[in-house]
């Protein structure tokens, strides 16, 4: 049975924890703030590009743009964005499931992962998946630039014919307590599945076609980069802040249970030194 200075340490230990989790609780809280601005922002933009510019593919010929070109799924590349830390719940964890399992379906195809962030490339490191490229450090502060860097990479790898198709899984931030996982296709541009063709609009070009597209798509697989690191970023910072609080909580009633089994081991020390003394007296008598 642990004696009294034992549990006062232990005690001290999680009184430590506590204050630990706590600040990382309010660093979070106030990262989560300014990243779901920016999502909150984004979101109209990327959401509205995709809608049209999916109408848009499916009026146009594959041949109109290399980025329409449809070319099956024999080469495939995903794309993995992960944390740079961990102490954010399953965030990680789930995204890294959801990408293993998209290799075990693709596992008769040739997949080359790109991996954004420090845990996923940590996790993947240690094992046989071909990694075409790697970066950490993405999500502290996205920012656009960072996100035309990735999508020209990638546009690079589609038009020169190394990929047939380019996926991205990352996490998209619904609240603090719940992030969804997304497996989405960046490359080719989506064409939409059953078209309306009695409310279908038709597009007046200014510019030549070829010209268009030329300025418009590199500029839409950027935008949903960039919306997909903003998602990334908010969701971190949300499951983070849930998962501080939660040990926050824990360790609060950590320290309640060895307060009281504290008290408990004192008070029987007390009994015990009561009843030594008595006998003690009685024996002398």
């Amino acid at each position: 049975m642990a004696n009294i200075r034992d549990i006062r340490r232990r005690i001290n230990s999680a009184k430590n924890i506590q204050q630990i989790t706590r600040a990382m609780k309010f660093v979070s809280a106030a990262r989560l703030r300014k990243a779901q601005d920016r999502v909150i922002s984004a979101r109209p933009y990327a959401r509205q590009m995709v809608a049209v510019l999916n109408s848009l593919a499916t009026r146009v010929p594959e041949t109109a743009h290399p980025l329409l070109a449809q070319r099956g799924d024999d080469r495939v590349e995903l794309v993995v964005i992960t944390a740079d830390r961990g102490l954010c719940g399953a965030y990680n964890t789930n995204i890294i499931r959801q990408a293993l399992d998209f290799l075990i379906r693709h596992s008769d195809k040739k997949v080359e992962l790109n991996i954004l962030g420090k845990r996923g490339r940590d996790f993947f490191r240690r094992r046989s998946y071909s990694v075409r490229h790697e970066a950490i450090g993405v999500l502290a502060k996205p920012t656009f630039a960072d996100a035309a860097a990735i999508a020209r990479d990638l546009i690079e790898e589609f038009t020169k014919g190394e990929k047939d198709q380019i996926w991205l899984v990352y996490n998209e931030f619904k609240s603090v307590v719940q992030q969804r996982v997304i497996m989405e296709p960046i490359l080719p541009i989506q064409r939409l599945e059953n078209p309306d063709d009695t409310s279908r609009l038709d597009y007046l070009y200014d510019e030549p076609p070829a010209e268009i597209f030329s300025n418009l798509l590199p500029r839409h697989v950027e935008a949903q980069i960039f919306r997909a690191l903003l998602e990334a970023a908010a969701s971190e910072q949300g499951a983070r802040m849930a998962a501080m609080e939660a040990a926050t909580n824990n360790a609060g009633e950590m320290i309640e249970d060895l307060t009281l089994h504290a008290n408990k081991v004192r008070q029987a020390g007390i009994t015990k030194e009561l009843i030594e003394v008595v006998s003690g007296a009685v024996s002398t008598e």
